[in-house]
């Protein structure tokens, strides 16, 4: 159990879905928070939930620009001055961590606001010095990939693509039953992100690019990679690759997100 003295100073709020008003309690997962606006404390119950307070629960963005002041529980106030100087050394640094940290600073600066994604993943490349791109893509999105290649092609870079269904395994090989096949009773390659992965990493490619990948692969590609890794498409086939609609229709279309019951069958 924890308990917030002044939760408002905080900014710490508890939204009803509609006004955006406090309530004097609401459920959340995991654990309940309780508020008392007459006392101006919020009470957390955190038993079972093997979790407390983080970046999630703050209203104040302090670290962003100092304006404001940090929560009691901000990790920024715990962290280790040596270690805060350990990661100052690493993103100054000429070493890899350094230049992909510089590369990204450089191109939001530059750039905020003024070029998509496509366009950045471009710039950013420019800026690590890279020659050869990878380009590791869902049979879904093969015809964008062909799109982005001719881009990538346009701005002066090698490209090499590998396909999520290289290798051609059936999905049985790898121990799915024949009832999770999308099309059952015949061949249906499994993804294979580790040989598109491998298949990149034997061209030499600086950079990687994740057109779509099921959720899973993605994190398999990313984890047998080589080079570093950047993501230009997210699936989502029922949002037409857009996830984050969903999180802006919570209050609306989406509000099965927060069935709490339905969350845990799935």
């Amino acid at each position: 159990m924890a308990v917030i003295s002044s939760y408002k100073s905080y900014g710490l709020k508890i939204f009803n879905g509609t006004s955006g008003a406090a309530v004097p309690s609401m459920r959340l997962v995991p654990g309940a928070w309780t508020t008392d606006d007459k006392e101006n404390t919020m009470t957390y119950d955190d038993e079972g939930a093997g979790q407390g307070l983080s970046c999630a629960d703050c209203r104040q963005l302090h670290c962003h620009r100092h304006d404001k002041r940090y929560p009691g529980f901000c990790p920024t106030e715990s962290l280790d001055p040596h270690e805060r100087e350990d990661l100052v050394d690493l993103y100054s640094s000429d070493g890899p961590d350094g230049r992909l940290a510089r590369a990204a600073a450089e191109v939001e600066g530059a750039y905020y606001g003024k070029l998509t994604r496509v366009e950045e993943t471009v710039a950013f490349a420019r800026r690590l010095g890279v020659t050869r791109i990878g380009i590791a893509s869902c049979l879904g999105l093969i015809e964008e990939t062909r799109v982005l290649v001719r881009i990538i092609k346009l701005a002066g870079f090698e490209t090499v693509a590998a396909l999520c269904k290289v290798g051609s395994v059936d999905k049985t090989e790898i121990g799915i039953p024949e009832t999770l096949k999308i099309k059952q009773g015949g061949f249906e390659a499994c993804c294979n992100p580790v040989l598109q992965a491998r298949l990149l990493n034997r061209e030499n490619t600086g950079l990687n690019i994740i057109m779509g990948l099921c959720v899973g692969h993605d994190a398999l590609f990313c984890r047998h990679a080589e080079a570093p890794t950047t993501t230009l498409v997210v699936k989502d086939r029922v949002l037409g690759h857009n996830p984050v609609a969903c999180l802006y229709t919570v209050g609306t279309y989406s509000a099965r997100l927060l069935d709490e019951s339905r969350l845990r069958t799935l």
